[in-house]
C-alpha cells in the first residue's frame, strides 16, 4: 500500500549468522533448495535453517505454504523510521502471535531512502541494516515465510524515472546490490520482491512497460549474481502497480518469460471495486458488480500465472477504508473478507492481509475486530453463509410487522436461527423457504423488548460450516439534524441519529452537478462525513468542505439505511461555513 492509500487510525498515522552455520547447497533451477549439508554436531540447525531446508523445490508449492499471510505495515516501512506512524517496536512475541494464530508467512514491507545517502554510491545506513535483519531474523526463527521489498520508494523517488532515468536505475541497483548482500545468507524461506506498486509519472503505457521491465530485470540480475542462497531464491516480481488488468499482466508475464528463471512469483494487490472500497459513487453494498471485480480479476491472474505453473503472491489484501472507520457498512465488509479470500483460494493465490495495525494491536497483541478475523481465518478452509442484511430495523413505535431477509448460503445449507445458546423455534419464530428466512411478527417483537434506539438482540444465522452470520434486531425512529456553523477545516453537525446508521451523502450544486472533491460522481466519498453515533455528531470533513465553491450553495441529501434521508444545504463563504435543515 502507498502512503496515498493510507487511513489515519487513532494511534496516528539479524544479525548477521557466524561462519560457522551451515548453509544450504543448491541445484540449479530448483526452487531455493536443494540437497542440505548436515549440520555439525555441536552446532544444530537453527529453527530456520531447518525450516529453510523443507522448502519445497517447485515453487508452486512453496508459495502453497506461504498461505496465509500477513503484512508488517506502517512499520518499517514508515517515514523515516519504525515508529513513525503509531506503531511499536517490532518484538518476537509478534510473531509468536501471528504463528500462533495460524499465519505461515509474513510480508515485511521496508523504505528503505530516509536511510540512505541521496548521492552515489547511495550508502544505506548499517544501523538500519541490521534492524531490518533483526526483524526479519525474528520473523524466520519462528518458522515463517518472509517476503522483503522496495516499499515507498516506489512512489518518493523512482515514480520520476521518466525524467531522471540514469540516477534512478542507479540508486537501484546500488539498493539492491546492499539487499542483496546483506541478505544472500538468510534460509530460502526469505523471498525478496523488486519493488512496490511500481508506477511513474509522466509516462505513457509503453514508456511504464519499459521502465517496470529495466528494474524488474535488473532486480533479478543483482540478486541472483549477489552469491550464497540468492542463486536460487523465490524472487517475487509485480505488475505495474501491482494492477490485475490484463495488459499489465501480460507484460509482466514477458518479462518473467523472458529471465528463464522458474523461481519466480509474480504478484499484484487487491482493494476491491473502487466505488465498494471507499463507500463512493453510491457504492454502499457488496454488490454483482463488486463481486464481478473480483471473480474476473483473479481469473485473469490465474490464467495467466497460476494456470501455467507460476505461483501468485496477493501481496496485499483489503480495503481502502479501514476495517474500523465505518465507511463500509459492516455487513458488506463481512462479506466481502469472506468472498476475497474464497476466490484466491479457488483460484491457487496464497494472499497476504494488509494490516497497518487496524487489524492486529501491535501493543496488547489482540485482534481489534475479533469476529472480522474468525471469518477471515475461516475463509482460508470454507466458505461462510451471510444474507441479504446484518440489521434488521423495527419502528420506535406502533406495530412490528415479519421481515424477510435472503440468505446468501455459499453453497452450505441452512441449519437454524440462534440467540445466544437458545435455538429459535422455526415456524413460530420463523419459517424458511429456500433462499428465504421470515422472522414472525411475535418473535420480532419479543426481542424488541422496550424498543430502545439501537441494538436490541443480536441472532446468529448458522449454516452447515463457517462462520455464524450475525444479524442485529434494531429499533430506531426518524433521525434528524441541526443547524451548525463552522470552518473549512470541519463543520460538527448536531445529529439526533435514534438508532438510525447512516448509509451515504449525495451533494450537488442548485443546476445538478456534483459538488465535493469527486467531480464525476455527486455521491461523494462516506469519509468525507463522520458520523458519531454515541456523541450524537455527523463531521463533515475538510477534504470536502474545501472543495465547496465559494458563495454556491450545495444541498447535502443523508442517507440512511433505513430508508430515512435528511436533505441539508452548506455554503461556504472563504473559510466559513454554515449548514442549515432544509
Amino acid at each position: 500500500m502507498n502512503d496515498a492509500q493510507q487511513t489515519a487510525r487513532p494511534l496516528a498515522r539479524r544479525l548477521h549468522r557466524t561462519a560457522g552455520l551451515v548453509v544450504a547447497l543448491v541445484t540449479t533451477g530448483a526452487l531455493c533448495g536443494g540437497t542440505a549439508v548436515a549440520a555439525p554436531a555441536d552446532q544444530p540447525r537453527t529453527a530456520a535453517e531447518a525450516a529453510g531446508a523443507k522448502v519445497p523445490h517447485d515453487p508452486m508449492a512453496a508459495v502453497a505454504q506461504m498461505q496465509p499471510s500477513w503484512n508488517l505495515g506502517n512499520t518499517l516501512d514508515a517515514i523515516p523510521d519504525e515508529t513513525s506512524w503509531g506503531n511499536p517496536l517490532t518484538t518476537k512475541a509478534l510473531f509468536d502471535r501471528l504463528r500462533s494464530e495460524g499465519f505461515r508467512s509474513v510480508r515485511i514491507p521496508v523504505t528503505w531512502y530516509p536511510h540512505q545517502s541521496d548521492t552515489a554510491p547511495y550508502t544505506i545506513d548499517p544501523a538500519w541494516m541490521k534492524r531490518v535483519k533483526q526483524v526479519v531474523d525474528l520473523a524466520l526463527a519462528d518458522g515463517l515465510y518472509v517476503e522483503i521489498n522496495v516499499h515507498h520508494d516506489s512512489w518518493k523517488w523512482i515514480i520520476n524515472m521518466s525524467t531522471d532515468h540514469d540516477t534512478i536505475m542507479a540508486r537501484f541497483n546500488s539498493t539492491w546490490q546492499q539487499i542483496a548482500t546483506a541478505f544472500k545468507d538468510e534460509p530460502r524461506t526469505l523471498l525478496m520482491e523488486s519493488i512496490n506498486e511500481p508506477q511513474f509519472s509522466d509516462a505513457t503505457d509503453a514508456q511504464r512497460t519499459q521502465y517496470l521491465r529495466e528494474l524488474n530485470t535488473s532486480f533479478h540480475s543483482i540478486v541472483r549474481n549477489s552469491g550464497g542462497g540468492n542463486k536460487d531464491r523465490l524472487l517475487v516480481l509485480p505488475s505495474e502497480e501491482t494492477n490485475n488488468a490484463q495488459h499489465w499482466l501480460d507484460d509482466l508475464s514477458t518479462t518473467m518469460t523472458s529471465l528463464h528463471d522458474r523461481n519466480l512469483v509474480a504478484t499484484v494487490h487487491y482493494y476491491s471495486w473502487y466505488p465498494f472500497s471507499v463507500n463512493i459513487a453510491n457504492g454502499t453494498t457488496y454488490d454483482a458488480t463488486s463481486q464481478k471485480d473480483l471473480t474476473e480479476g483473479f481469473a485473469r491472474v490465474h490464467d495467466t500465472f497460476v494456470k501455467k505453473g507460476i505461483p501468485v503472491y496477493l501481496g496485499e489484501y483489503g480495503l481502502l477504508s479501514e476495517p474500523n472507520s465505518g465507511v463500509v457498512e459492516r455487513g458488506e465488509m463481512l462479506k466481502y473478507y469472506e468472498h476475497v479470500n474464497y476466490v484466491a483460494r479457488a483460484n491457487g493465490i496464497t494472499t497476504a492481509l494488509w494490516d497497518d495495525a487496524n487489524y492486529l494491536n501491535r501493543t496488547t497483541l489482540q485482534w481489534r475486530d475479533r469476529a472480522l478475523m474468525d471469518l477471515v481465518k475461516s475463509s482460508w478452509r470454507t466458505r461462510s453463509g451471510t444474507a441479504s442484511t446484518d440489521n434488521l430495523f423495527l419502528p420506535k413505535s406502533g406495530p412490528i410487522t415479519a421481515q424477510t431477509i435472503t440468505l446468501n448460503r455459499n453453497g452450505l445449507w441452512f441449519t437454524g436461527l440462534w440467540q445466544g445458546d437458545r435455538p429459535l423455534i422455526p415456524f413460530l419464530d420463523y419459517t424458511p423457504d429456500g433462499d428465504k428466512l421470515t422472522l414472525t411478527a411475535d418473535a420480532l417483537t419479543r426481542l424488541a423488548g422496550d424498543r430502545a434506539a439501537g441494538i436490541n438482540a443480536t441472532l446468529e444465522v448458522r449454516y452447515s460450516d463457517g462462520v455464524p452470520w450475525q444479524l442485529n434486531i434494531r429499533s430506531y425512529d426518524k433521525p434528524a439534524m441541526s443547524d451548525a456553523t463552522g470552518t473549512t477545516d470541519a463543520l460538527v453537525i448536531p445529529t439526533r441519529f435514534n438508532g438510525a446508521l447512516m448509509a451515504n451523502v449525495q451533494s450537488t450544486y442548485a443546476d445538478g452537478t456534483a459538488a465535493g472533491p469527486a467531480s464525476w460522481t455527486t455521491y461523494q466519498t462516506f469519509g468525507d462525513f463522520g458520523p458519531d453515533y454515541t456523541a450524537d455528531t455527523t463531521t463533515v470533513k475538510a477534504d470536502f468542505l474545501t472543495s465547496l465553491k465559494n458563495g454556491a450553495p450545495a444541498t447535502l441529501t443523508f442517507r440512511f439505511w433505513t430508508g430515512d434521508t435528511i436533505t441539508y444545504t452548506l455554503t461556504r463563504a472563504g473559510d466559513t461555513v454554515t449548514g442549515t435543515v432544509s
